[in-house]
């Protein structure tokens, strides 16, 4: 029998129950379908999406024409920046891969909000601080370990938020295909491939009707050199 997949905590889990519903009661809802953006890079940076419903892949553009893909976000997920600049600028974009339902948060809406109830506010940068050390880490994992490493913690993190235990290993209940695990960690599709071949004549990994499972867990975490963070930041 398999485990229930393990879900992203996303925003909620950090915020009381009261202040949560405080942040409710200030989004307007709004449907965004399959192959829509909700906002792109370099739009003014005036709204918050809290994501009900679906999921959306934020990237970042290259010079060289190439798209990084930063994270993928999914039910309860918070997108979107806060910065002390009133003319700040998105500098990614959010494109819907699933189609979703937001709810959408006006920024002197939230600024005024966190100003009258200072327990949210502090609750908030729980919030703040925990994305920015998400991003840390996957910063970390792409410069200090190469593309294998970088991969490696690619597919823990797979399975942390999609994975689900089986007999077999752990199998990701998401279907992904290797140009878009190169648009992970900025590598080739080719050198991809490669790597993944590899894996699986190692038997560390393997295919399942279209799905990846992963056999062997502790040898990617030996590879990128896993600290041990946890969940809600080794996560996509």
């Amino acid at each position: 029998m398999g485990m229930k997949v393990r879900q992203p905590e996303g925003l909620a889990p950090l915020l009381s129950e009261e202040n949560f519903e405080k942040l409710q009661g200030i989004m307007y809802i709004r449907h965004f379908e399959k192959g829509s953006c909700l906002f792109w890079e370099g739009d003014a940076a005036n709204h918050l999406y809290y994501i009900m419903e679906g999921r959306v892949r934020t990237t970042k553009s290259a010079d060289n024409g190439r798209t990084l893909t930063l994270y993928l976000h999914q039910q309860g997920d918070l997108i979107g920046q806060m910065d002390p600049f009133q003319d700040s600028v998105h500098n990614f974009s959010a494109e819907v891969t699933e189609d979703v339902k937001v709810g959408v948060i006006q920024r002197k809406d939230l600024e005024v909000l966190l100003w009258q109830n200072s327990d949210l506010a502090i609750e908030f940068m729980k919030w703040m601080g925990l994305m920015h050390r998400l991003t840390q880490t996957k910063f970390r994992d792409l410069i200090m370990f190469g593309k294998t490493g970088a991969l490696c913690s690619l597919l823990i993190r797979l399975s942390n938020s999609y994975g689900t235990e089986t007999e077999d290993g752990i199998f990701i209940d998401l279907k992904i295909n290797n140009t878009e695990l190169a648009d992970m960690i900025g590598a080739t599709r080719e050198s991809v491939n490669r790597m993944l071949s590899e894996l699986k004549k190692d038997g560390i990994i393997s295919n399942q009707h279209g799905h990846m499972v992963i056999k062997d867990i502790a040898y990617l975490r030996e590879v990128c050199h896993c600290e041990n963070c946890p969940k809600q930041v080794c996560r996509m």
